[in-house]
């Protein structure tokens, strides 16, 4: 019997972002606004699974990929910090030639490049 040819062109389902339910019944995670919601998506999507502390979006690809204007995504970011969702492991700044270098971000929910254990501090947030 002959094989159909449309499995053939099949290679998988690729890539998702897998929100775990713990994750999202946190008080942080619940009492986010859906803009934080939808950077921490971003950036989750940005994770490859070994980048964790080098994760790159500067504020202008995240508002490209959001679709909004690029002075929204700044308080989004800082909303993101403070709950202890992300964590900026090196700041943005000038390169050696002048290059502006962007921002470089580690996921608090993972374990971190350099095989340390994920901190998970935003499980301990609380709303005042």
């Amino acid at each position: 019997m002959a094989r159909k040819s449309y499995k053939h062109q099949k290679k998988g389902v690729g890539r998702f972002v897998q929100l775990p339910e713990w994750l999202q019944k946190t008080e942080a995670w619940a009492t986010l606004a859906p803009g934080p919601r939808a950077l921490y998506i971003e950036l989750k999507r940005r994770y490859t699974g070994s980048n964790n502390g080098r994760i790159i979006l500067s504020h202008r690809d995240a508002a490209k990929a959001l679709n909004v204007h690029r002075n929204t995504v700044g308080p989004w970011f800082k909303e993101l910090e403070s709950r202890y969702f992300i964590v900026m492991k090196q700041a943005p700044h000038l390169g050696p030639s002048g290059v502006g270098q962007t921002s470089h971000w580690k996921l608090t929910e993972l374990p971190s490049d350099d095989m340390k254990a994920p901190s998970k501090a935003f499980a301990l947030w609380r709303q005042i």
